[in-house]
């Protein structure tokens, strides 16, 4: 059975400035309209100089350049974060080093890293073409925690609502948790495609959830995601939302008010309406390279409610000759699947994150590079 990090139960029952908080909102819900003056948290009063505030204008222009679904949340189940990366890194405090971790290969490197950082026991699950890189729970590979990634990085590939269905069954039937990365969610367009682990019945009790901002609002180099981790999600006693609070309000002061306040704009009409703009220029270049795959005959999954497609190699080549032959003949580069893993050995990714211009000159030089040869 998945077991927390015990040591959590070794701490104090109330951490020092959560404390303070709590007691202050006490306080002022007793006494409203009473002004406080706060000489105790060392947090600072007096504005931004000038000087700093011209250059986050600048960064702030710098960054214009990169361009309900029926879940109730609460506030306190959502955590602002840093970014996707960073939290699928630090919520592996909340789990004990006993654990073991399986991980969907080909899979994000980070996946594997940190928990081999973790010493951690990894466990791994062939995604392979049979099953067009989605494959369904296995009782004979079973794990505490168990990474799922919809739209996947790297394959593109996109769990249905009854495979989805399967994997939360899965780990609510063992005990596990999903550690679900929705960092492309935005990307999905087709009916009865989950976006969110927690469209699905019986998730609060078994899944936690990342996203970010990067490739939905161009906040690559900004930094900006979210954690949901909800109420009902306990173990051994022990609930991971209170547990995750305690983490954060020890480890980080969290993310800057400028941030957030552009990341708040993300989620406005106005902002609704421009962040769609850019993702439909992205999906413009993945129907680009997906037609010249298919003129091709070479097999691919991904592209669809995906930015990324994922194809086998023509001609039998490996996943690397075939790197070097694209940047050697026609000058294209991606990302050979064996980097993510020996099951991508064999497969190549192609981004439609690229300029529109570029993206489709490289469709027109991969169709004429291999016109005429042997499809896969």
């Amino acid at each position: 059975m998945m077991i927390p990090n015990l040591h959590y139960k070794e701490l104090e029952t109330s951490y020092l400035f959560t404390r303070i908080a709590e007691k202050t909102a006490a306080y002022l819900a007793a006494h409203p309209g009473q002004r406080l003056l706060h000489l105790g948290i060392g947090d600072v009063s007096l504005p931004l100089c000038g000087a700093v505030i011209r250059a986050l204008h600048v960064a702030v222009d710098d960054q214009a350049d990169y361009r309900d679904r029926g879940i109730v949340l609460s506030p306190e189940e959502v955590f602002v974060s840093s970014g996707a990366s960073d939290e699928l890194g630090d919520l592996l405090d909340l789990f004990d080093r006993s654990n073991t971790a399986l991980v969907l290969e080909p899979a994000y490197p980070a996946y594997v890293d940190a928990n081999v950082m973790a010493g951690r026991t990894l466990r791994r699950l062939s995604a392979g073409r049979e099953s067009g890189f989605l494959p369904m729970p296995d009782k004979g590979v079973c794990a505490d925690l168990i990474y799922l990634c919809s739209p996947n990085n790297p394959t593109g590939a996109v769990f249905d609502r009854p495979g989805l269905q399967r994997w939360v069954d899965f780990a609510n039937e063992n005990g596990s948790i999903l550690l679900f990365d929705a960092a492309y969610e935005a990307f999905v367009q087709a009916p009865g495609i989950p976006r969110s682990i927690f469209e699905l019945e019986g998730a609060r009790t078994c899944a936690i959830e990342i996203c970010s901002l990067s490739k939905t609002a161009g906040f690559t180099g900004t930094r900006l995601g979210y954690t949901v981790i909800p109420g009902e999600l306990n173990r051994c006693g022990m609930n991971l939302r209170e547990m995750w609070v305690r983490n954060r309000t020890t480890k980080t002061n969290g993310v800057s008010y400028i941030l957030q306040r552009g990341a708040a704009a993300v989620f406005t009409p106005e902002g609704q309406e421009q962040i769609q703009a850019s993702l439909s220029v992205y999906r413009k270049n993945a129907r680009v390279l997906m037609g010249a795959l298919d003129s091709l005959g070479i097999w691919y999954c991904g592209g669809r409610n995906a930015p990324y497609l994922w194809l086998a190699c023509p001609d039998g080549m490996d996943s690397w000759t075939f790197f070097d032959c694209l940047l050697t003949e026609i000058q294209v580069v991606g990302t050979p699947g064996v980097g993510f893993g020996a099951e991508g050995e064999g497969y190549f990714r192609l981004s439609s994150f690229g300029d529109p211009a570029d993206t489709e000159e490289a469709a027109r030089r991969l169709v004429t590079l291999f016109t005429g040869r042997s499809a896969t």
